[in-house]
């Protein structure tokens, strides 16, 4: 049986939750349970160590095999825990990134990185994203969710400003204390901290993965009313409501203005019939009125939305 991220999810808050109850018995009891969970991870490297050795004598640990347990996220945090990653800290990285290019792209921007040194990754800001004041809730939500999935001992995230100047932002967290519990359960965790601007968890969104290219669906996330549109592979989330007359965006047509790039598209409002660019952020083209985007991130085999901390009715 495959197991869900829901429930992978609890079974780490689950390890945390009983190590920390055995702290009521004392150091000696939680020392003892840390041991305990310790050695059963070790145990359990050590057979996913033989596993990939076995598979490797046998000549079939191919490249596209290796991809293939790199891209399961499950598989991908033990082969972390254990030290048997087949792809490097700046691949990982770099995977991530591209990850969350096509939100960073609805913004006219885009991210490169220039470097890992240590637990610390180095990166800059392009296009509009670089100064604006959405940046920083682009960066804390969607470049650093990718980065803390992708290499959870990535503690610094610095960021190349306008001026040269790096800005170092908390990335995955202080180092473990404990290493296989923490590396496993980081993964296995989903939330993210709230950043300035209202911005609260990354909340999954069920039936998001099915949403055909060419079409606009609304989910409800959290509190919020989503309108997710999909161009080609790429998603981009929105808010759920037309600036200029207030209605859903849930069918909205999806059209390429004559002359546009094959690939672009425009949704037009299914209420009033005024137009917006999905792929710059909804900025409308019939006025200087835009849809209020919101960050979108795949991961775990699941399309998941920052939606707002608290919503005003």
């Amino acid at each position: 049986m495959t197991s869900s991220p829901n429930s992978l999810r609890a079974a780490g808050d689950r390890i945390e939750q009983l190590l920390e109850a055995s702290s009521a018995g004392g150091t000696a009891a939680r020392e003892r349970a840390e041991e305990l969970v310790r050695l059963v991870v070790e145990l359990y490297g050590a057979g996913l160590e033989r596993t990939l050795d076995i598979v490797h004598d046998a000549g079939q640990l191919s490249d596209d095999l290796l991809d293939q347990l790199a891209d399961d996220d499950l598989v991908a945090s033990l082969l972390l825990v254990h030290g048997l990653h087949p792809h490097s800290i700046e691949t990982r990285v770099e995977r991530a990134l591209e990850k969350v290019r096509p939100y960073l792209g609805s913004h006219g921007g885009d991210v490169e990185l220039l470097g890992v040194t240590d637990d610390v990754v180095q990166l800059r800001m392009l296009g509009t994203c670089d100064g604006c004041p959405s940046s920083a809730v682009t960066l804390k939500l969607a470049v650093e969710g990718a980065i803390q999935a992708a290499a959870p001992e990535i503690v610094h995230i610095e960021v190349e400003s306008a001026d040269g100047d790096p800005a170092r932002g908390d990335g995955a967290g202080s180092p473990a204390t404990f290493i296989p519990v923490e590396s496993l359960s980081v993964r296995l965790r989903e939330t993210a901290s709230p950043p300035d601007g209202g911005l609260g968890e990354w909340e999954p969104v069920d039936g998001a993965v099915d949403l055909l290219s060419g079409s606009v669906r609304r989910f409800a996330v959290g509190q919020v009313d989503v309108a997710i549109a999909r161009v080609g592979k790429a998603r981009y989330a929105y808010r759920d409501e037309c600036p200029a007359c207030s209605s859903t965006l849930a069918g909205a047509a999806l059209e390429r203005t004559p002359g546009a790039p094959v690939g672009s598209a425009v949704l037009r409002c299914p209420g009033c019939g005024d137009h917006y660019d999905v792929q710059r952020a909804g900025a409308g083209v019939d006025s200087d009125r835009h849809l209020d985007p919101l960050p979108l991130l795949e991961r775990e085999g699941a399309v998941h939305v920052a939606v707002p901390a608290a919503v005003g009715t």
